[in-house]
């Protein structure tokens, strides 16, 4: 909930309560007293407009899920500010007798001022699941930032093991480019003994040749193996990091 909006509201609400004391003493004032202490109620009561429209101007500016419960909650103050207005018009009018006084202290006001409370009543809880409403926003928001955080730590994973990959990768290409250089070597030198007619190295030669062969696939098996368990590693990583 907005920041703002809270602090006027504390402000309305201590005034509110001020102004709900006023009211009651002025009742009980006669002359100069009283007309100087309904002249405070009504300064305190144009303060309390001017709060409530800061309020409103500070609401509607807000999300619309928090927007709609702070005009909510502002619709109760605008009721506890006209039952103020009630009672100091009922305060300072000139026709009412005595009598009318004594059972406005007596009854009226007595109602007035529980209605009040019960309403301050409710506007304070309203307050309090308003409160607990901010504390879950926030809380989405943190784990929306842990999140993203978490993110940006796979990305980075995932880019170190893609450049493990290429790595693998170039040397596979290099292993390949030194097997074909070896048996051209090899060719060349069973072309030599060849033409030096030696039968014997001939033989030697392509058994030679032939373990040879069979080392280069087996490398190629196990560099085959390396590459696919990286990948199955990346997979079993990113299945985890995301599922939890």
């Amino acid at each position: 909930m907005s920041e703002v909006f809270e602090g006027y509201e504390r402000q309305y609400c201590e005034l509110s309560s001020s102004l709900s004391r006023k009211c009651a003493s002025a009742c009980l004032l006669d002359g100069e007293q009283k007309k100087q202490k309904v002249s405070e109620i009504k300064g305190g009561l144009d303060d309390a407009e001017a709060l409530i429209r800061k309020m409103d101007l500070e609401a509607r500016s807000l999300q619309p899920n928090v927007k709609a419960m702070l005009l909510a909650k502002l619709r109760e103050y605008k009721s506890d500010l006209n039952n103020l207005k009630s009672e100091v018009k009922r305060i300072t009018s000139a026709n009412a007798n005595q009598a009318a006084r004594d059972e406005l202290l007596e009854s009226g006001m007595a109602d007035t001022l529980m209605v009040s409370a019960d309403q301050r009543g409710r506007l304070l809880m309203s307050t309090d699941r308003l409160n607990q409403s901010s504390e879950r926003v926030k809380e989405s928001r943190r784990t929306m930032l842990e999140t993203e955080e978490l993110g940006v730590s796979i990305l980075q994973d995932l880019h170190q093991q893609r450049q493990s990959l290429l790595h693998a990768h170039n040397t596979l290409h290099g292993v390949d480019d030194n097997i074909g250089k070896s048996k051209k070597i090899l060719t060349v030198s069973c072309l030599h003994l060849q033409l030096h007619g030696v039968d014997d190295n001939i033989g030697k030669s392509k058994k030679i040749l032939t373990a040879m062969s069979r080392t280069m696939n087996r490398n190629k098996c196990i560099i085959g193996s390396i590459v696919a368990a990286l990948v199955i590693a990346i997979i079993l990583i990113l299945y985890f990091k995301l599922s939890h």
